[in-house]
């Protein structure tokens, strides 16, 4: 196991931290999606003024409903990098290229739903390799696939960029992805679920936002955590990148040598990581 050692000694003044974080596996638990072990953590973290920013293939109304539970008022990312989420005066400027939308500023980098649903299909056909994608599921296969309480899985379905799909035919896929990709989309795997998506990945957000950040905090170190292939682009474009140990653990070490692997999965091993790059 990698070591993780302090990223700022004692205490630090301000804002001098930015955590990005993916959920699934990484923040909540991959089985249970428990957040308890964290949540001291991400308490202190507040206190400190320190923004934790979800980044993750949720939806905006899944990532809202954990915002909600552990009292988050950063911006965030959501449906694998397609957009960001800022709540309107959370920075002292307005960002350059946001729409405004509810109550947020929002940066988007993605593909309209319509299209990936119809591009998708397009690959499905030409490949000759069926799919279960969401848009053809209703929510309680949804909650059995994921594991969801039905409140959540009724959330999940809210796709704005982004369509997950399960595989049902295996020595057909790599036909698939191909097509995916010859339409000038991407596809990416989360923790249960393959994605198809736009030409873009978590990094296009967390660059964005590192940026805005940046603009105040000259010396910003950013912090990135996930435990999935589709979380690479993230770890890559964050200046200290945590890998949580996970199926994908050895292959993204090998996309982001340089990151550290942290003690254990899902929440403890998130709040022990945090604790030790971040001390109080």
């Amino acid at each position: 196991m990698r070591g993780i050692g302090p990223l700022i000694p004692g205490r630090y003044a301000g804002i001098v931290v930015v955590i990005f974080t993916d959920l699934d596996g990484t923040l909540l638990d991959h089985h249970t999606y428990g957040i308890e072990p964290a949540r001291p953590v991400l308490e202190r973290l507040n206190r400190a003024g320190v923004p934790v920013v979800f980044c993750t293939s949720k939806t905006r109304a899944e990532t809202e409903y954990w915002r909600s539970r552990t009292g988050n008022h950063s911006p965030f990312v959501a449906e694998n990098g397609a957009a960001a989420f800022i709540p309107r005066g959370h920075f002292p400027f307005p960002a350059p290229g946001a729409i405004l939308r509810d109550n947020y500023e929002v940066l988007e980098f993605g593909t309209p739903y319509a299209q990936l649903l119809a591009a998708l299909a397009k690959a499905e056909m030409a490949s000759g390799c069926p799919v279960r994608a969401f848009h053809r599921m209703q929510a309680p296969e949804i909650a059995a696939l994921a594991a969801l309480p039905l409140e959540q899985a009724e959330l999940a379905r809210l796709r704005e960029y982004d369509e997950p799909f399960q595989i049902l035919d295996p020595g057909r896929e790599s036909q698939l992805l191909k097509e995916i990709e010859s339409q000038g989309l991407r596809w990416t795997r989360g923790g249960r679920f393959c994605h198809i998506t736009g030409g873009h990945d978590k990094s296009s957000a967390v660059q964005a936002l590192a940026a805005l950040y940046r603009r105040t905090t000259p010396n910003l170190v950013t912090v990135a955590l996930g435990d999935g292939l589709n979380d690479a682009p993230m770890l890559l474009a964050a200046d200290r990148p945590v890998i949580m140990p996970s199926a994908h653990a050895d292959r993204l070490l090998e996309i982001v040598p340089h990151a550290r692997l942290a003690p254990e999965p899902g929440p403890s091993g998130w709040a022990r990581v945090i604790s030790e790059m971040i001390p109080e």
